[in-house]
């Protein structure tokens, strides 16, 4: 007999929309393969800007729009720790996935953790606390986490069978890149300072002194093309200042693109053993270039693919299927005994 479909209804503080439509790909990607494996979503949006205000009107629409209606669903998942106090009170069981600084906190430039981090965190613990399953997407945010509250490792994914598996000459004259040059990509917003792209510029060109290389950069772009731009390109540089787990480094990695990182969320983890890049051990300009200049001068594409299979997006939205069917079983149970 087949399994009536899970009904899920999540909620998110950050989804495209016709201004901003590239945001959260990793999101959206994990989305399309549940309904892909016949889980029926529903999204609630509503845009959290770390304003309180907001939250209180997403709370307030949000029990407007489903508060008689919640049956209509098996459970509900909140993307971001913060949207997990929108389905207040908690009616349903509840899932809630830690992406980064909602539970690691938010950092000055200057590397402290601001007031508005720091609520972050405590609001973040205490929704997690009445969570029925916390996902984080790096071992380093369990450390944030009370004990008693267990927690499954569930990075973002990778689409491995959607990369076109194009050469670096055939990626740059799709993108009009001349083929003579060499690419340094560098993909996150110059506006978002925790993404540090200024760190990134000074690096680069202080190995132009050396090693003539451009910058490029990838932002506000279609997802598609910013894959092309990872084929395109000669190595991948990550200066951000805390990371959950970047996407864009599984992605460089499933298109054989050296990598030039600081240390930051899982990064150390994923290019752990693979040949051709390169983890700077702080966060000197100077390191950054030297580090670019060795990966540069080697000249050749990783062979790694391999390493992040168990990464692709098809069994993680199956491993995340099977966590939503635990939580119903143990739901049901509860209810059997009451």
């Amino acid at each position: 007999m087949t399994e009536p479909p899970i009904r899920v209804l999540m909620i998110t503080s950050e989804w495209p929309t016709p201004e901003n439509p590239f945001l959260v790909p990793f999101l959206v990607q994990q989305v399309e393969f549940l309904r892909r494996a016949g889980v029926e979503v529903e999204i609630f949006f509503f845009r959290g800007a770390k304003n309180p205000l907001n939250y209180f009107l997403a709370w307030r629409r949000f029990n407007r729009e489903y508060g008689d209606r919640r049956d209509r669903f098996d459970l509900v998942h909140a993307q971001f720790g913060q949207a997990a106090l929108i389905p207040w009170p908690k009616r349903l069981p509840l899932v809630i996935t830690f992406h980064g600084t909602d539970i690691l906190g938010e950092l000055s430039p200057d590397g402290r953790r601001t007031l508005r981090g720091r609520l972050l965190q405590w609001l973040g613990k205490r929704a997690a606390h009445f969570a029925d399953a916390v996902l984080i997407v790096s071992n380093e945010m369990r450390k944030h986490l009370a004990p008693v509250e267990p927690s499954d490792i569930l990075p973002t994914g990778v689409d491995l069978d959607s990369l076109p598996g194009l050469t670096r000459n055939d990626a740059r004259r799709q993108l009009g890149l001349a083929v003579d040059e060499r690419l340094a990509l560098f993909v996150g917003s110059p506006d978002n300072s925790l993404k540090r792209y200024a760190l990134a510029q000074q690096a680069v060109e202080m190995l132009n002194h050396t090693l003539p290389t451009r910058l490029i950069l990838g932002c506000g772009r279609p997802h598609r093309e910013i894959i092309i731009m990872m084929y395109a390109c000669d190595v991948l540089v990550v200066t951000s200042q805390t990371e959950g787990s970047p996407t864009i480094v599984k992605e460089a990695l499933a298109c054989d693109l050296p990598i030039v990182s600081v240390i930051v969320g899982d990064v150390v983890e994923r290019v752990n053993g693979v040949e051709g890049c390169e983890i700077v051990a702080d966060d000197r300009p100077e390191s950054i270039a030297a580090a670019l200049e060795r990966t540069l001068r080697r000249g050749s594409r990783l062979t790694s693919r391999k390493a992040i299979e168990q990464l692709d997006e098809k069994v993680l939205a199956h491993k995340l299927i099977g966590i939503y069917r635990s939580i119903l079983a143990s739901a049901e149970l509860g209810s059997a005994k009451d």
